[in-house]
């Protein structure tokens, strides 16, 4: 497949699981974190791609608020990946014009890692093409139950209002509210379920499975879920009656024929 191959309308924002690195790694004979170290490869592919054809927003699920029950010792790898990550793709990062942003619990990462985060955030705030969102210590379900914290606090202060509360209101309380909610969900290794991810955000998410691991979802493969999405018909709880069987862009209320 060649990125001619598919049509408009690209999604402006899609969302991934990165899933199957460990997978991926003993099923080859070797350790669980070489696998994540090959899931960077992807990481570096697919932003980059997503850059060169235009795509608003990217986010990856790079580290969820479970996955600090894994092992210790894997724990600590991917902290130091992290950083070794953000210090070595900034150039890569400046090159696409890519914006980093990062949504979580991000004071739960360690010192160094947070410092290296915040490093590159602020080296690339100016660029104006891809943003490329890490969900690092992120869990959907914490991301509500913060947002509802925040929330209360403003109201006993009396800075709101909860007679008026709707939804785009309690928008404002989870972690980046500027984020566009994800026309394309992407979930690699075979998998059927969100994993607490973007919970709140992903409502009318178009969504598509890869059997491929990870480190083995390449931009052709990226191309051929693109695909895919330009063939899916959004209809954001209208009827087929009222859709009038036309395919609908990334952005609701806006079709093409």
């Amino acid at each position: 497949m060649q990125p001619t191959d598919f049509k408009d309308p690209l999604p402006q924002h899609v969302a991934i699981i990165m899933d199957g690195n460990g997978r991926w790694a003993t099923e080859r004979g070797m350790s669980r974190v070489r696998g994540h170290v090959a899931g960077v490869q992807s990481v570096r592919e697919i932003t980059t791609e997503c850059a060169r054809l235009g795509l608003g927003s990217l986010t990856l699920y790079a580290f969820s608020v479970e996955n600090w029950k894994r092992p210790s010792t894997e724990v600590r790898y991917l902290m130091r990946l992290l950083r070794v990550f953000l210090r070595r793709e900034r150039k890569t990062l400046m090159k696409n014009n890519v914006r980093l942003r990062c949504i979580g619990r991000l004071h739960d990462l360690p010192a160094g890692a947070l410092k290296e985060l915040r490093r590159t955030e602020e080296m690339t705030r100016k660029n104006t093409g891809l943003v490329l969102r890490l969900a690092l210590s992120y869990g959907g379900r914490s991301e509500i139950s913060d947002a509802m914290q925040a929330y209360g606090r403003d109201v006993l202060a009396g800075q709101a209002d909860p007679e008026k509360v709707d939804e785009e209101s309690l928008r404002a309380y989870l972690y980046d509210p500027e984020t566009p909610d994800p026309d394309f969900i992407i979930r690699t290794a075979g998998e059927m379920r969100l994993s607490n991810f973007l919970l709140w955000q992903l409502s009318y998410a178009e969504l598509y499975v890869a059997d491929v691991c990870w480190p083995e979802f390449k931009k052709q493969a990226l191309w051929k879920a693109l695909a895919a999405f330009g063939e899916r018909h959004r209809k954001f709880g209208l009827s087929p009656e009222q859709d009038g069987g036309r395919k609908v862009s990334s952005s609701a209320g806006k079709t093409s024929s």
